[in-house]
């Protein structure tokens, strides 16, 4: 029986975990010894991974990395990797000449110099596998590329690679030493190769695989809204992170609410912000009509009770949150990003629109004051989510007969 190990960075509630899940699910465990390794040893989702896959973490919480007390538990587990464990002495040129960047340039990103330190100082794995995939970039990149024995390397790029703030002396080139790349959509592959042009020959797209059926099943699950509301509900499924831009969200609602008209907008998803924004919440005058619901484990009795699916961000690879609400047949409205028309075709199966919070409103607006759009919408989410990706797995197996 041939051997797989996945290595991911976090299990929390994001749409790159979401879709390993269902990787996981497809691979037959009758034929593959599936095992699976969390670089940090957190996150929620570790109850959804199937029986049959083997967990190698000596330890592991399963606690959201985004929330006061995962947050603490990460810190401290980056800590004891830099002065137990002695990466400081390794790593200190590195934290030093890229912090520097990032201060020269004005966007300081942490977590980037952080998923280095905790993959040197990271678990050992023995054993040799026929096949190892890193499923984020990041952590789970540079872990599998530096110290996973493995026959074959597979790594999956899930986002803009360029705006989420890598470069190659970040990675010490590491996706040189994989056997194949795999990207979530063509727009994440071509941002990609434009950094790393030689690894063309071995970069494919596999695009993410949503289990439609289960989605519609737990749709008809008792759940949903509580708050017995009448008027038009709008809904965002997205981490509290800044990339998600909620504030724009919360700018874009005080100006629905100085409409007179009658909106609420919900928010589903945990993250780093959440005190900020419900500061700004309370400032602005919104506690009754911009909510903070926190991450649940079904969302998707949700989506079928809105009226609008809204999906700000300024940073996407292919958004899940967005394949779920089309396939629930939902209205959308989308920001602009890279690569947002393969998701969504401006004016035909929903609206794409500027990060800002007038535009927003103002095509909020439009769409309640015209009905049939909103109608049109619905029918045309419902079509775009036909497409069935069930064989996109067979692509990752194929690299066992290579």
């Amino acid at each position: 029986m041939k051997s797989i190990l996945f290595v991911i960075n976090t299990l929390g509630v994001g749409g790159g975990e979401k879709a390993l899940l269902e990787v996981l699910k497809q691979i037959n465990s009758e034929k593959y010894e599936v095992s699976l390794f969390v670089l940090t040893g957190q996150g929620e989702l570790i109850r959804q991974v199937p029986e049959s896959v083997k967990l190698l973490n000596n330890k592991y919480f399963p606690i959201s990395v985004l929330d006061h007390g995962g947050r603490l538990r990460l810190i401290i587990k980056v800590m004891k990797a830099l002065f137990v464990k002695g990466i400081i002495f390794k790593r200190i040129g590195y934290i030093r000449h890229y912090l520097f960047d990032m201060i020269k340039k004005g966007n300081i990103l942490p977590d980037k110099l952080f998923w280095k330190i905790l993959s040197d100082g990271a678990q050992r794995l023995e054993q040799e596998y026929d096949l190892a995939v890193a499923y984020l970039e990041g952590g789970a990149a540079y872990y599998v590329s530096s110290y996973v024995k493995s026959k074959k390397k597979v790594v999956f790029i899930h986002t803009d690679y360029i705006l989420a703030g890598y470069n190659r002396g970040l990675d010490e080139d590491c996706y040189l030493n994989y056997d194949k790349v795999f990207t979530i959509s063509e727009n994440v592959k071509e941002r990609f190769l434009s950094v790393y042009p030689e690894c063309r020959k071995y970069t494919d797209v596999f695009f993410n695989r949503i289990d439609r059926e289960g989605i519609i099943s737990k749709a008809k699950v008792k759940g949903g809204f509580s708050d017995c509301y009448n008027g038009f509900r709008i809904l965002t499924v997205g981490r509290l992170v800044p990339e998600k831009i909620h504030d724009i969200a919360i700018q874009a609602m005080k100006i629905l609410k100085s409409t007179g008209g009658d909106f609420r907008w919900y928010v589903l998803g945990e993250g780093v912000l959440r005190k900020k924004l419900e500061r700004t919440i309370k400032m602005l005058g919104l506690e009754k009509e911009f909510f903070l619901l926190g991450a649940v484990d079904n969302p998707f009795p949700y989506y079928v009770q809105c009226d609008l699916y809204v999906h700000t961000t300024l940073l996407e690879g292919k958004s899940v949150a967005v394949q779920e609400a089309q396939i629930l047949g939902c209205p959308i409205l989308v920001t602009e990003y890279n690569g947002v028309c393969e998701q969504i075709e401006d004016g035909v199966s929903g609206k794409i629109c500027k990060p800002e919070p007038e535009v927003i409103a103002e095509n909020i607006l439009y769409l309640v004051n015209h009905p049939w759009l909103l109608k049109s919408y619905r029918e045309a989410a419902l079509e775009k989510s036909q497409t069935d990706n069930q064989r996109e797995v067979e692509k990752l197996i194929r690299m066992l007969a290579v």
